[in-house]
């Protein structure tokens, strides 16, 4: 029997609760912006309550000490710091604050249009063959071929059964390249802390709910680097300027390495390519669409579509002339371009990812 116990609401325990969420919320955001420097997100907290942005009776002092109690900072040299905990938390954090934007309907395991080995049943049936699990079995198909078989005595036969046939889910192999060039923190826009948000949750998502999954994470500016999950937190835009060509490039030797059948790069950025890698040197122009550089980077796109890895671009500006270079490298690698703003960027990277029903480059 189920036994409810009923005690006096507390409302000022259920206010202390939604004041130390709220901060945690803050903390979370401020430390993506701040690059993961804890004591610096820190002392961001206290100018804004002093600016009256943050409840003047929270306890930001307090608020310390239970994140360092919980371990998600840990004293080093009297620095505060990020614990492996605690970066645990950003991603997790990070991809909490995204799904609860998504639509209904949005989670799934790369379904493909093939029936194969997977989760969701389909409607449709087949015969059971040897080595076949009678996890899938179809009861009411079977029982009904045993009737028409040997009438009331029912008895069951090999060629009685029927499974039913499950929707084929694959693996998928993604690169997620991320542009840390100047231009992401230009004019006052912030574009590189949502990218930033986005690369954590969509690594935590894949380590979580779909494990054998594939994730490797690029930072492209002047050069092209891969950086670990781990590393996120504390990446930040530099002095650059944005190489797409070694982004791609880059991400096309990854996976090479990859077994996996199904491969993409999704890649995030303001769409303007305005260096490429000759010969070691670097050839770059700050100033409009230098068609050298243009021409460069298509033929990469063009390289990584005959190697039927799929571009998909999540574009965070709206420039005629930046949108118009996009449209032409998603044509030439036959993949797909999204133009959002930094605030729906999470959903549409994700739905893109869960939603994805890959189909072959030709």
């Amino acid at each position: 029997m189920v036994a409810f116990r009923y005690e006096r609401w507390d409302e000022e325990w259920l206010a202390r609760l939604k004041q130390f969420a709220s901060l945690m919320a803050l903390f979370h955001h401020l430390l993506l912006q701040t690059n993961g420097d804890v004591e610096r997100a820190l002392r961001m907290m206290k100018q804004l309550q002093d600016m009256g942005y943050v409840d003047r009776d929270a306890d930001v002092d307090e608020f310390r000490r239970a994140i360092e109690e919980a371990r998600i900072v840990s004293l080093e040299d009297g620095i505060p710091r990020l614990t492996p905990k605690g970066e645990r938390f950003l991603r997790r954090e990070s991809l909490n604050q995204i799904f609860t934007s998504l639509k209904k309907g949005g989670f799934g395991g790369h379904p493909t249009p093939q029936a194969g080995e997977g989760g969701e049943r389909l409607p449709e049936t087949r015969p059971w063959r040897f080595g076949d699990e009678l996890a899938g079995l179809d009861v009411q198909r079977t029982m009904h071929n045993s009737l028409v078989r040997s009438g009331l005595e029912l008895s069951l036969a090999e060629e009685d059964f029927e499974l039913n046939e499950t929707e084929h889910t694959t693996l998928c192999a993604t690169v997620l390249m991320v542009d840390v060039s100047h231009s992401m923190i230009l004019y006052g826009e912030d574009r590189i802390t949502p990218a930033k948000k986005v690369a954590m949750a969509l690594a935590e998502m894949i380590q979580t709910r779909y494990p054998k999954d594939d994730l490797n994470v690029i930072l492209f500016g002047d050069d092209a680097k891969e950086v670990s999950v781990r590393e996120l937190p504390f990446i930040g835009a530099g002095p650059f300027h944005t190489n797409t060509r070694a982004g791609l490039q880059l991400a096309q030797k990854i996976l090479r390495r990859k077994k996996h059948p199904n491969k993409q790069i999704f890649m995030i950025t303001d769409g303007k390519a305005s260096a490429i890698t000759e010969r070691g040197r670097l050839y770059k122009n700050p100033f409009g669409m230098d068609p050298k550089i243009v021409n460069m980077t298509l033929q990469e796109a063009a390289v990584a579509r005959r190697n039927k890895v799929v571009i998909t671009t999540f574009m965070l500006t709206k420039d005629p002339t930046l949108v118009d270079f996009v449209n032409r490298l998603t044509r030439v690698n036959h993949g797909r371009a999204y133009f959002s703003s930094c605030d729906n960027l999470g959903e549409s990277l994700f739905v893109d990812y869960i939603r994805n029903r890959k189909k072959r480059v030709r």
